[in-house]
């Protein structure tokens, strides 16, 4: 005996239409209360939204990655990185993959980046406005990876718009014109990487040049590394800005919180704004066999969606699952993914935005943001906002 699929009720939006993307909640609140574990006739994917459930989906090995993004809605392969394969492969990509993106690199890196966060904000129009994804978050990213790889000052502009047109390949659903575009960007950005790794070859001070010396990985592996640091990494990091933001400047106690926070407040701060609005909102997983979960059961060879961002907002392990504490502690949430692939460059993403937002608030007391609905692109992966303008008022 079968049982009928179940189905959204008609007052609520699927969030993958173009309707209801701008706020997936609704529909993510009611799977995970009613269909934690749930067919999508119109994807033909599982949807997974219970936090538990989602931890089990990253963390256990019937789920496979690498199969994962090969069943993705297009059909471009992708090159061989820590996204595109499972253990032991993943293993022995992953620990070359620490000498770009683990937490020694990003120390090494910290005086650096407290240099470009105050060089950012000194740019910063007194007591004017600016957009705070293209004005602040974007130019953030590409200092970092400016760093990262040890671009020259000129060389800034040209990589920016490699990472930005490389980066809808994150979105498996974009149309296909669009990610035909993206195969040629992603082509174009592996090429330039592969030429500037050779520039950087013998120096010390650049995390790129330990991963392109690294023996342990063919030429064809390291670039698929620096691949998905780009792609996976400058995008997420620049839209994160104004996605914080957007959750931050309403809550004019929260701002002040923050513009008196010491390190470990704001990095606390940091995990709460990913928790709440997180860019990679949902990771891939193919079942190699059939699988129990609390929330249901689902069949070997399902294709599988970890919602995370559904899974951040379970009352089961957030109390007040939907407001803004910058303080929670403990934050189990899942905007870096869990488990082999837990993001890399998580401790970057950390830093740099606890260093930024800080100072950002301090130096402007007065800042705002805008009133209105906020202004969602229709893009699934990464969620970003498509503008956010904030008036800046006087510096302090």
């Amino acid at each position: 005996m079968t049982t009928a699929p179940v189905r959204l009720p008609e007052h609520l939006i699927h969030p993958f239409a173009p309707a209801g993307r701008a706020n997936p909640h609704p529909a993510y609140r009611w799977l995970r209360a009613n269909d934690p574990v749930h067919y999508d006739a119109a994807s033909r994917l599982w949807l997974v939204t219970a936090h538990g459930d989602c931890a089990t989906v990253l963390r256990d090995p019937r789920f496979s990655a690498a199969q994962g993004q090969r069943e993705r809605a297009r059909d471009d392969a992708l090159p061989p990185s820590m996204l595109t394969t499972d253990p032991p492969d993943h293993h022995r990509l992953r620990a070359p993959g620490a000498l770009l993106l683990g937490p020694a690199a990003v120390r090494s890196l910290s005086a650096g980046l407290l240099e470009d966060v105050d060089a950012l904000l000194d740019r910063l129009p007194v007591g004017g406005r600016v957009d705070a994804v293209a004005e602040i978050g974007r130019p953030l990213a590409t200092a970092v990876y400016a760093r990262l790889f040890g671009l020259p000052a000129g060389e800034s502009k040209r990589f920016e718009a490699l990472a930005r047109a490389a980066s809808v390949n994150l979105d498996p659903m974009v149309p296909p014109a669009r990610a035909a575009l993206g195969r040629s960007a992603a082509g174009a950005l592996t090429h330039y990487l592969d030429g500037h790794a050779s520039s950087v070859a013998g120096r010390t001070d650049v995390p790129l040049a330990a991963l392109a010396a690294d023996d342990r990985l063919s030429r064809a592996e390291m670039l698929g590394i620096l691949s998905l640091a780009v792609i996976g990494g400058w995008q997420p990091l620049a839209e994160f800005i104004g996605n914080a933001l957007h959750l931050l400047l309403p809550d004019r106690a929260a701002v002040s919180s923050l513009a008196g926070a010491d390190e470990d407040l704001a990095r606390l701060a940091v995990d709460e704004l990913l928790r709440l609005e997180a860019p990679i909102p949902f990771t891939a997983r193919v079942t190699t066999d059939r699988v129990e979960l609390g929330g249901g059961v689902l069949p070997a060879g399902a294709r599988v969606l970890a919602v995370l961002t559904a899974a951040n907002r379970d009352p089961s392990v957030f109390t007040d699952p939907d407001e803004l504490r910058l303080d929670r502690s403990p934050n189990p949430h899942l905007g870096f993914g869990g488990g082999p692939h837990f993001c890399l460059a998580a401790p970057l993403v950390r830093q740099t935005a606890a260093l930024l937002l800080p100072r950002l608030v301090r130096r402007f007391p007065a800042l705002r943001g805008p009133d209105g609905a906020p202004d969602w692109d229709q893009c699934l992966v990464p969620r970003r906002l498509r503008a956010l303008p904030i008036e800046l008022g006087g510096s302090a």
